[in-house]
């Protein structure tokens, strides 16, 4: 059975006015599409433990679907992403949410788990902010890990029609241009996913499922 390792945000606040963490369906969403296909799943965090989630991702009075409940069970308690062994796992994905944009970007353990699945030809996925984990990460040959390669991610464009791009830490698109990413991008807000050899990527909420898909389809 193949082991897919998801890396989770432990990160709830921005600054005293805005909560984050992590965008539920960008979990949900592949957790239960990797689970119904047999894959084995493990959710790590930064941290470990109890995972926030970005109370905008979650519509006031409406119940999650009955399929996501064994994901939602899964933020209760995460595994610490230092103390997991990467070598049991065939691939990572990393979901978004803001959070991520301020505890993935620098962590050591993440860095040294993406050098991994990239030299050991392991897949790597991610959708949203998710790919804020792949800025600044290097492989032992010295060149950044996403360099050269086609991915995408929240958008200049998406973050600014948030209202959020003075509040983040840095633009998530341009950072990864700057590390030499063939970044590409759909229409804001539309489904959009993009695969190259050992990535698959989506680049906002509406694309969590597509990318899972797409994802399944490259780990298999």
């Amino acid at each position: 059975m193949k082991k897919i390792l998801m890396v989770l945000t432990n990160t709830e606040q921005i600054d005293k006015d805005h909560q984050t963490g992590l965008w539920l369906s960008e979990f949900a969403e592949p957790y239960v599409e990797f689970t119904d296909r047999g894959y084995s799943v493990s959710v790590a965090s930064i941290k470990g433990g109890r995972i926030p989630v970005d109370p905008n991702s979650v519509t006031d009075g409406e119940m999650p679907p009955d399929e996501w409940e064994g994901a939602i069970h899964e933020l209760e308690s995460t595994l610490v992403l230092s103390q997991v062994n990467v070598n049991d796992y065939n691939a990572i994905f990393l979901p978004g949410g803001h959070g991520t944009m301020f505890d993935l970007p620098g962590n050591a353990a993440l860095q040294q788990a993406l050098a991994h699945f990239a030299e050991n030809n392991k897949l790597i996925g991610s959708v949203c902010h998710g790919p804020a984990g792949f800025v600044d990460v290097k492989l032992s040959s010295g060149k950044y890990l996403v360099e050269g390669k086609r991915i995408t991610g929240f958008t200049n464009e998406e973050e600014q029609q948030m209202d959020m791009d003075s509040l983040v830490p840095f633009l998530m698109e341009s950072r990864l241009r700057e590390n030499g990413a063939d970044f590409q991008k759909g229409s804001a807000f539309s489904d959009f996913v993009v695969s190259d050899t050992g990535f698959v990527t989506g680049q906002n909420p509406q694309s969590g499922l597509s990318t899972a898909k797409a994802f399944v389809e490259q780990l298999q």
